[in-house]
């Protein structure tokens, strides 16, 4: 059967209210079935929304895992294939750990599974080409080429498995002058200029306090695989993704390059502040703290120096719209300071309550996550790990109206579900599967 046919089979069954996975496996076509939810009764029993996806994931570190942990917090079976032995590097990034588990592991491995497969033996190779048979998406981030040469590449996988969608995550793409150049966070963030706009004004560059390329590379990956997955229930095609850590930040740049591409503009350091917006910063407070407020528009200007008790602001010239205050910030910004240093944080935050400023403290981490709406939002998970015991995890940042993610499962110990995967999917039998872990190719 042709995968044009098995979309329009799919489509077909779609409208008796029952949605069709369609999967290739070794020339065979199988499908999975989920039926839609109409009734008022049926949607008090909500399932995930990506239920019935399996997700085979070759990644290690940041940008991969997180992207695939965003699927299994959804409802999609997500396989991870890890290193016997070692694992994803992450597992010995530490301290800190909680037992023997690294808490940057936990961070980004929830609700997944784990296997152990050597992919430097030919039988690794051939478990990891069966399972890629049964799965919808194959996500990895290894060098361009690299798996290609082991017989996983894209083309390779094209030809086994028609309709999967195989996502390759690196530092930047897999053409040009940089691709066989390893890929890490800081290194894209300083290529694509985001390091050069973070840090003191006057001071060196810095890095963000968090890996946000990685991160924001995982987002983009998210997203395309989604947008492939709906383009092969219309198509029945799969197809390749490349994201890549440069193009991330690059485009992440908005409006900053737009300023350079549009105006000619170069880029400066400006610490907490804006470059286009004055004031909209941190000032520091009585008690050494740091207070975050913003004007976007000339009217939450105006209110601002109404509710600190700055009505010579309001009547200077110097200062009345946004753009001759961008051109005075070094004499607005200074009289404001003085000012934020008259009482403490708390206290500004009693000032400019309801006000309808954009304002809030600098938080460390303890007060993030004492925070009231952070409680509220519940962001905090707390999940029972196998070796670890009680962990506790950020959650997921979305919510839905019509959907919802899966009960939080810890981060899998490593080759915890080998046997699982390859009885239960591949159907190997006790003998085989005592063959594979006696002769290393599988933990």
């Amino acid at each position: 059967m042709t995968g044009s046919q098995c979309s329009r089979i799919a489509q077909l069954v779609s409208t008796c209210g029952v949605q069709l996975l369609h999967r290739h496996n070794g020339g065979r076509c199988s499908f999975v079935t989920r039926k839609f939810s109409t009734t008022s009764s049926q949607q008090s029993e909500r399932s995930s929304p990506l239920e019935g996806i399996r997700i085979l994931d070759l990644t290690r570190v940041l940008a991969g895992p997180y992207c695939s942990m965003l699927f299994a917090d959804l409802g999609a079976e997500v396989i991870k294939v890890e290193r016997p032995g070692a694992g994803d590097d992450t597992r010995s990034w530490g301290p800190p750990f909680k037992g023997t588990e690294s808490a940057y592991f936990l961070s980004v491995n929830r609700n997944k599974k784990s296997i152990a497969v050597d992919l430097k033996k030919q039988k690794g190779v051939e478990i990891v080409q069966q399972l890629a048979g049964s799965c919808d998406v194959l996500i990895e981030n290894y060098l361009p080429g690299k798996l290609g040469e082991m017989g996983l590449g894209y083309d390779e996988m094209k030809a086994l498995v028609p309709q999967l969608i195989y996502c390759s995550i690196t530092g930047y793409g897999q053409t040009g002058p940089y691709r066989s150049r390893a890929g890490y966070d800081v290194i894209a963030a300083g290529v694509g200029g985001l390091m050069n706009i973070t840090g003191p004004r006057d001071g060196d560059p810095c890095k963000v306090g968090v890996a946000m390329t990685d991160l924001s590379t995982g987002l983009y990956a998210f997203g395309a695989i989604v947008v492939a997955l709906l383009h092969r229930q219309l198509t029945g095609r799969g197809q390749h993704i490349d994201c890549n850590l440069l193009s991330t930040q690059v485009a992440s740049l908005v409006n900053i390059a737009s300023n350079y591409l549009n105006a000619g503009m170069e880029a400066k350091r400006y610490g907490t502040a804006h470059e286009s917006i004055v004031p909209y910063q941190a000032f520091k407070t009585k008690d050494g703290g740091y207070m975050l407020v913003g004007a976007g528009n000339d009217k939450q200007f105006q209110l601002m120096c109404q509710r600190m008790e700055l009505p010579e602001l309001l009547e200077d010239e110097r200062f009345q719209d946004n753009k001759v205050r961008v051109a005075n910030r070094d004499i607005l910004l200074p009289l404001l300071g003085h000012r934020f240093e008259t009482k403490t944080t708390s206290q500004w935050m009693q000032v400019l309550e309801g006000s309808g400023i954009p304002y809030g403290p600098i938080n460390n981490i303890q007060q993030v996550f004492s925070d009231p709406q952070v409680v509220h939002n519940g962001m905090i998970q707390e999940v029972q790990h196998p070796t670890a015991g009680t962990i506790r995890l950020p959650g997921p940042a979305v919510r839905y109206s019509e959907s919802q993610t899966v009960v939080p499962r810890p981060p899998p110990t490593l080759g915890q579900h080998t046997q699982e995967v390859l009885q239960g999917i591949l159907g190997y039998s006790d003998r085989q599967l005592k063959h594979l872990i006696e002769t290393g190719v599988v933990q």
